[in-house]
């Protein structure tokens, strides 16, 4: 028999708290928002709707309205909850949502922004968001008020960012590239990302604003990105921070840091050069070696031999999404 949960808004509110962190304007406002949608889809359902459509970004280009994640909620008449886009397709998502509402049938689709729609939400220019649509049932709820996906920040739109963004997918995290250099920051590139940001990286720390369930990792040889990058990282709540590069390059970071005030306990917890030793040579093959190292510290492990290993094979306590 299958059991249905039905989950209350303060119960989600609560969830939603473990896994975002206190005292930070960004996430009270993400809390916020995907808490509407959850009363919203309770009030249609305690009225005598059985189904909705709801919507999320799951991808984004350039000066997106709002960041991979958000959702809209659709109800069985109509009436909207949430956002996607700041109010830019809000009405062409509502129109696809009674399609998919009749039919049943998930889709994704792509909505361009344009710089004029931009402007009106604060945006200096337009970009592109592609947003999930499924059907739901509102007698059950769980779904919904799953934890958050887990999400990889990669700052250097290099190949390795590609490599590691291909192989995050499978895992069903969210994936966010950042740089500065739009000549190096696109789709064509990167095609991989969920999320691809031109922008320097005080900018993209607001706009990520990396959580306990964010890896961050910089593949970037500069000290202008460098040292921005791992600083807003290391403030951050990111419970994974690498760093490409040689030990030299490690120590000299680690000074200039410093100079910016990072504590020795924040700088302890870089890990670089980022990965594990597996001999990688290749984009691909360092790509898993960073990844590794990334789920081996999210296990609180050390990332060795399984055969040399005396403890449990599996973590018992995390959950992979």
């Amino acid at each position: 028999m299958e059991r249905v949960c039905e989950v209350s808004t303060a119960t989600y509110s609560n969830l939603l708290k473990t896994v975002l962190p206190a005292g930070n304007p960004a996430a009270s406002a993400r809390i916020e928002a995907m808490t509407d949608v959850i009363e919203a889809l309770e009030r249609w359902r305690d009225r005598g709707d059985e189904q909705a459509v709801l919507a999320t970004v799951v991808g984004t280009r350039f000066s997106a309205p709002r960041p991979v994640g958000s959702r809209l909620a659709v109800s069985e008449r109509g009436e909207l909850a949430g956002s996607v886009s700041g109010g830019c397709v809000e009405s062409e998502v509502a129109e696809m949502a009674r399609e998919v509402l009749a039919s049943g049938d998930a889709r994704t689709l792509t909505y361009g922004i344009t710089d004029e729609q931009a402007g009106t939400v604060g945006l200096p220019c337009g970009g592109e968001i592609d947003v999930a649509l499924e059907r739901i049932g509102l007698s059950e709820l769980e779904g919904v008020a799953e934890d958050a996906p887990y999400r990889l920040l990669v700052f250097g739109a290099v190949d390795i960012a590609e490599a590691l963004c291909r192989l995050a997918n499978e895992l069903g995290w969210q994936t966010v590239v950042a740089d500065p250099r739009a000549r190096f920051a696109t789709s064509d590139r990167i095609g991989s990302a969920n999320e691809l940001l031109v922008e320097w990286p005080e900018d993209v720390m607001a706009h990520v604003d990396p959580d306990e369930r964010t890896a961050v990792v910089v593949l970037t040889h500069e000290e202008r990105f460098d040292v921005p990058a791992l600083a807003g990282a290391l403030r951050s709540e990111a419970f994974y921070v690498g760093a490409i590069g040689s030990r030299r390059t490690q120590e000299a970071r680690r000074e200039r840091l410093a100079e910016e005030g990072l504590t020795d306990a924040e700088l302890d917890r870089i890990s670089g050069p980022t990965g594990l030793d597996l001999g990688a040579e290749t984009p691909a093959e360092t790509a898993v070696s960073i990844l590794a190292e990334i789920l081996a510290v999210r296990a609180g492990r050390f990332g060795g031999r399984l055969r040399d290993a005396k403890g449990r094979i599996h973590s018992e306590s995390l959950k992979v999404p």
